[in-house]
């Protein structure tokens, strides 16, 4: 038996067999079919799906590599599928939260065009999870990750993309692919950013291209309190404990700022949420974006959709002011907390005013407690933000994989690459030493994560 891949615009792939749970909400079919339904995704949207179909043939069958099948044509001839991974054509970088505008001005400097450029992610969601869909029963291995890029390079070439960008991936799928591609300091010798202003043609020629790494950082509670042998924090209260006590100060000191506003803050999960309350949360997350002059990404319909089609996902914490009106209201996703990885994601946020500390309260407090009460493992609250650390939140490595086609941006961008993870190793061993517990709860610092 060996691997192929075919082409498909569309996901009647997902009619063609059994498939594993996702480990994130992010990746399951639900989600992304709120994502197409509501225009978030697809050729309006600027993030134009392709679906890469691995699948096992006879070693027999016919030995080229590439189909392009339509939906019709994979129902015939795909009897035995084992992964598919989403490429998206991208024009533009938003939604992705991992930034390579100066690549972009790099090709623009020599008079060359960075778009379309290919992506594979999450969309608008900088969550780390799986970046293929797994049929029952089968392993991610090098096999189909070998097969799934060459699906990549056949899509690159038909569309004259400029690279390939694989983001928030596992720490797995990134070993691997770096493993299977990686930069061959030889096969790049002599190409060099000055050699090429000199020469703009000179490097015609099609070498190997690499799969380079950046790593990144965020920053991810623990439900584990390290002096009891790691076991599940039983309250807010325990968990403040395993901070110093400045630090268990100045949570209170914010929590009580709060009520002293005449705030009240509840909780509520899937079906609890009403129509109303939607409709209230909508509001507040629009105005997130209007105060920077911008547009959501996302539309109503859309967390419309969501609340229809995965409601055992959804929590939404609200403030009221003391009048009983909605001011704030913060939307989370959880995975079931069925195994050691569940999870609490802090996704969309907003609020209709400015109120003092109401934003930690909403977002990583109110989160916090809610891990805790179900059970759950993690609390990832969002990129970016040192004001985490204080509040208990760890730093974290994120990878990226990057696969450049121009043969001679690729050493400056190996070169880029490689300080980048250098600085961000360094930025999360500062990081980490900011943190507020005490020395019992003291997680131990491992920058391979």
């Amino acid at each position: 038996m060996k691997l192929q891949y075919a082409l498909l615009n569309d996901t009647s792939w997902q009619s063609l067999g059994d498939w594993q749970m996702p480990d994130t909400p992010f990746m399951s079919f639900a989600f992304w079919q709120a994502l197409s339904d509501t225009g978030a995704i697809g050729e309006q949207a600027g993030w134009l799906p392709i679906y890469i179909l691995v699948h096992r043939v006879e070693a027999d069958e016919d030995s080229t590599v590439q189909q392009s099948l339509s939906s019709v044509e994979a129902s015939m001839k795909v009897k035995q599928p084992v992964a598919v991974m989403p490429v998206f054509i991208k024009g533009h970088h938003q939604g992705e939260f991992v930034f390579d505008h100066a690549w972009a001005q790099a090709y623009a400097q020599y008079g060359l065009d960075y778009y379309p450029r290919l992506v594979t992610s999450a969309p608008y969601t900088p969550v780390t999870g799986q970046r293929l869909w797994l049929a029952e029963g089968e392993t991610l291995d090098a096999e189909i990750i070998k097969t799934a890029i060459a699906g990549v390079d056949d899509i690159a070439q038909q569309v004259d993309a400029s690279g390939w960008h694989g983001l928030f991936v596992t720490p797995e799928l990134a070993a691997i692919a770096t493993t299977l591609l990686p930069f061959n300091n030889n096969a790049n010798s002599g190409i060099t950013t000055q050699t090429y202003a000199e020469n703009l043609s000179a490097f015609d020629s099609v070498i190997n291209t690499p799969m380079l790494e950046r790593q990144g950082c965020q920053f991810l509670w623990q439900n584990k309190n390290l002096s009891q042998n790691e076991q599940l924090f039983a309250d807010f209260e325990e968990f403040l404990t395993t901070l110093k006590a400045k630090k268990r100060k100045t949570i209170r000191a914010e929590r009580r700022k709060v009520a002293e506003q005449g705030i009240i803050c509840q909780r509520k999960c899937g079906d609890e949420i009403t129509e109303s309350d939607w409709k209230t949360f909508y509001h507040c997350y629009v105005m997130t974006y209007a105060i920077r002059g911008q547009q959501p990404y996302l539309t109503m319909d859309f967390f419309d959709a969501l609340a229809k089609k995965m409601p055992e996902h959804l929590f939404l914490a609200q403030a009221f002011d003391a009048s009983g009106e909605i001011i704030a209201s913060s939307l989370f996703l959880y995975d079931t907390p069925d195994s050691k990885m569940a999870t609490l994601y802090g996704r969309y946020w907003g609020a209709l005013g400015e109120y003092d500390s109401l934003h930690f309260e909403l977002c990583y407090y109110q989160g916090i407690e809610f891990a805790i009460e179900q059970g759950l493992y993690y609390f990832d609250p969002g990129t970016q933000g040192e004001h985490k650390l204080i509040r208990g939140f760890i730093p974290t490595t994120t990878h990226s994989l990057h696969r450049i086609y121009d043969a001679r941006f690729v050493p400056a961008i190996h070169d880029f690459c490689t300080k980048d993870r250098s600085h961000m190793a360094q930025y999360r061993e500062q990081a980490f030493e900011a943190l507020p517990f005490n020395i019992d709860n003291m997680p131990a610092f491992d920058n391979n994560e």
